[in-house]
């Protein structure tokens, strides 16, 4: 803690400010704050001069300061008025926490659940991250499955960056955003004359990506037209643009990626079967984020860090009852609806952390679960029964969707006294 004056000079430093700046309270009586902390914000957004000016305070603040050796130093700051008794400012007094341990903690946590740019602690998650780097390095077609929102153009994108072709372009096609003939000239281009307006030659998709990736986004969306010229490709690795006498050589590696059954699809013909035999060589299915519901805190800071950047700001949380309704939502828009979430919360809060208030509407605190639990027991209990109705109150299926071993899982149900249902008389259907 350290207090200044009207003149922002330090008139107290006590002896927890002079272990964080590695500044004596000697040194530092009768310095402008700023010449002693040198943070990031004291030029052009000094926390406690907003505080002096507007006669509000200030909790919980995240930003750093240069301490004595020249290191940066990751702080939380609070702020408040200093009076005199007859209620006069005569000045400000901050106080601030070492946050040091806690970013440490936080670049761990993201070297061990971080692959690539995708971040997830899940088991099933992590079987794909195991297997990527040699999807990555063959040229084989890859299929991506998984719903709307769960990051499939973030894996195919990692596919690239690991892949041999990682040098050359990756190119994304959504086949769902463009009417049949308009995505035909899309992927394969055209020459000039080839139709009205065409005045000179365009290249397509697959000639940007030459020697790269083409992801083709929506795969299931593709008429069955279209589905037969892309089968010729992917067969004899050529392509003909529109108006072109000869054919083009494709150098590219296809990902395709789809939120639809194709399978069902092609037993209801409407996909073609040997098409679907020639994208599916190597399948990946990403879990939603329903299934995965341990990765919600880490998205969660992810995003919070994403969106300080990008806005500017210094929020460092969401409160325990914005976590809890988070890990209570079904997601059906998955990570990016989780992402919507968050950016929409930023708009709203102009504090440190992020409170039910700043939630969209929907998840407004009346869709709040209250509790008389802690509120770290009441995230792991809902995280705990998520997973054993997910899997029908099978502990041992739970408990591999958790992570954890299955005496684990059984130890912590006990501490939290949790039941199974009870099913022809028995309470403990499942071993």
């Amino acid at each position: 803690m350290f207090t200044v004056d009207r003149e922002w000079r330090i008139t107290s430093f006590n002896k927890a400010a002079e272990e964080i700046t590695g500044t004596t309270r000697a040194e530092a009586i009768g310095q402008r704050c700023c010449d002693v902390f040198r943070a990031s914000v004291c030029e052009s957004g000094c926390v406690l001069r907003e505080t002096m000016e507007s006669g509000k305070a200030v909790v919980g603040r995240s930003l750093f300061i240069v301490n004595a050796d020249g290191e940066q130093v990751p702080l939380s700051i609070s702020t408040a008025l200093l009076r005199d008794k007859s209620g006069a400012i005569i000045g400000g007094v901050e106080t601030f926490r070492d946050l040091s341990t806690v970013e440490a903690l936080r670049r761990s946590l993201r070297r061990q659940y971080c692959f690539a740019d995708i971040i997830s602690k899940n088991a099933e998650m992590h079987k794909l991250f195991a297997i990527l780097p040699q999807i990555a390095r063959s040229d084989s077609t890859a299929l991506i499955q998984g719903e709307s929102g769960v990051g499939k153009e973030l894996f195919a994108r990692v596919l690239h960056d690991l892949s041999p072709r990682k040098k050359a372009r990756m190119v994304a096609v959504n086949c769902s955003a463009l009417p049949d003939t308009l995505l035909e000239s899309e992927l394969f281009g055209y020459k000039a004359g080839a139709f009205t307006d065409a005045r000179s030659d365009k290249k397509g998709r697959f000639a940007q990506a030459d020697g790269g990736t083409l992801f083709l986004d929506e795969m299931g969306d593709i008429t069955p037209a279209l589905q037969v010229k892309l089968l010729r490709v992917l067969q004899e690795k050529e392509y003909q643009p529109l108006g072109a006498a000869e054919s083009v050589k494709a150098d590219v590696r296809i990902v395709a990626a789809t939120n639809r059954d194709l399978e069902a699809m092609v037993n209801a013909g409407t996909f073609r079967r040997d098409l679907y035999y020639r994208i599916n060589v190597i399948k990946i299915t990403v879990p939603p984020l329903r299934q995965r519901k341990e990765d919600v805190p880490l998205l969660v800071s992810h995003f919070i860090d994403k969106f300080n950047r990008l806005q500017d700001k210094h929020i460092a949380q969401v409160s325990p009852d914005v976590m809890r309704v988070l890990m209570n939502h079904s997601f059906p828009g998955n990570v990016r609806e989780l992402e919507n979430i968050i950016e929409h919360a930023f708009v709203l809060c102009n504090d440190s952390i992020i409170l039910l208030h700043h939630l969209p509407p929907e998840l407004q605190p009346q869709r709040a679960i209250p509790t008389s639990k802690t509120s770290l027991q009441q995230l792991e209990a809902d995280l705990i029964l998520n997973a054993l109705q997910e899997n029908d109150w099978h502990r041992e299926k739970a408990a591999a969707q958790l992570g954890m071993h299955k005496s684990t899982l059984f130890r912590k149900m006990k501490k939290l006294h949790l039941e199974l249902p009870v099913r022809d008389g028995r309470c403990n259907p499942h071993a």
